[in-house]
């Protein structure tokens, strides 16, 4: 029975809440760990572990009486999955995926072993070795490992550039023509039943690389829509993923489609699905790794998922902002009770729903001019 399953989560965050949101409803037991005693899933369980999940130790004692061991980071100690799942536990996605999708470079070099393209790219082991790249600048520069939220991504456009560079393991990138960024939500289960939720289409903040809001469905051409999903559920085979994964993907000038970037976890892209679809993509998640049906995906209405960050204009009137912006018909809001300050940090979104695309877009430009 469900009730009697204890389930463990690796990350106490965001999108650790929503999913014990969704595990309420599946009168499921669920346990956090997380490093800091302050993070937002430690307002909401009895059952919260203060531990870091990159501990072999911490994931080891946290992990010994459970039965099934879930992510909502990357950053999780693969060892101590690995000699959990020796024990009987079973981990979702697989360690074996986390792996590969926690160091961008080895990612890279999954894809293309499968034939899925990617955006090219080189390793690079620390800034001296950027001096090569001199003549080719324009690039894009990713740490490999660690980077979440815009953190970990830039731009050089210049020599100067390269002294503030991350003096770190990298990868190197061309910079891509892109017409368009792209995320496709796919979910499998461990009989190989794939599902994918409609392509969103994303817009980053150019200066911090976060996501700034994101349309559902994405408003491009139906084959190159049609094409994202198939790209996706390949992925989702290649990884023999249990669970669900984040594919971004760019749309190049000509049309052609490059994966950017994976998260094999609840992922920002899939927010509006709370709202918007049938199944969420956190109810999704818990159906992959129980062995339940996968839900349905599709969408009952446009939405466009906005989030809300960290600024001094916001928090000059936090109450009356956020009392104006629920006074938004078919505006949600999503507030992650956050402790502390950091400009730029994630601290909510909102999601917007209407009938109209067109509607959707109108609401969310007034919500912004609210929280601006």
């Amino acid at each position: 029975m469900l009730e009697n399953l204890k389930i463990g989560i690796l990350g106490g965050g965001q999108l650790g809440a929503m999913l014990m949101r969704h595990a309420i409803d599946f009168g499921l037991r669920v346990s956090i760990m997380d490093k800091d005693p302050h993070a937002p899933c430690s307002h909401y369980t009895s059952s919260f572990f203060c531990g870091d999940p990159a501990s072999f130790e911490a994931v080891l004692e946290f992990g010994k009486d459970l039965d099934v061991i879930t992510i909502e980071k990357e950053a999780v100690n693969i060892k101590a999955l690995r000699q959990l799942e020796k024990q009987g536990v079973k981990v979702f996605p697989s360690p074996d995926t986390i792996e590969v999708i926690q160091d961008k470079f080895i990612q890279k070099q999954f894809l293309l072993s499968h034939n899925i393209p990617v955006a090219p790219g080189e390793a690079v082991q620390g800034k001296n070795d950027l001096y090569q790249y001199e003549n080719k600048l324009p690039v894009c520069l990713k740490k490999r490992r660690d980077g979440y939220d815009g953190y970990g991504v830039m731009v050089l456009k210049t020599k100067e550039d390269i002294e503030a560079a991350f003096d770190a393991p990298c990868v190197v990138e061309e910079l891509v023509d892109i017409k368009h960024e792209i995320a496709v939500i796919v979910a499998r289960n461990e009989d190989g039943a794939v599902v994918c939720y409609d392509p969103v289409m994303m817009a980053f903040s150019e200066d911090k690389f976060i996501l700034d809001y994101q349309i559902a469905p994405a408003q491009i051409d139906e084959g190159i829509l049609k094409e994202a999903t198939t790209l996706a559920e390949k992925v989702a085979d290649a990884l023999q993923l249990v669970g669900i994964l984040a594919v971004e993907m760019f749309v190049t000038k000509d049309n052609r489609l490059l994966v950017n970037e994976m998260a094999p976890r609840p992922h920002n892209s899939g927010h509006h699905t709370i709202e918007a679809s049938t199944t969420s993509q956190y109810e999704q998640l818990l159906r992959a790794i129980l062995g339940l049906p996968l839900g349905a995906t599709g969408l009952h209405f446009p939405s466009l998922m906005l989030n809300v960050l960290d600024n001094d204009a916001l928090n000059a009137d936090r109450p009356g902002k956020l009392k104006r912006l629920l006074d938004v018909p078919g505006a949600h809001l999503h507030w992650y009770g956050k402790e502390g300050r950091r400009a730029g940090r994630k601290i909510g979104h909102v999601t917007v729903t209407d009938n109209t695309i067109e509607n959707v877009i109108a609401k969310a430009e007034l919500i912004r001019k609210i929280l601006n």
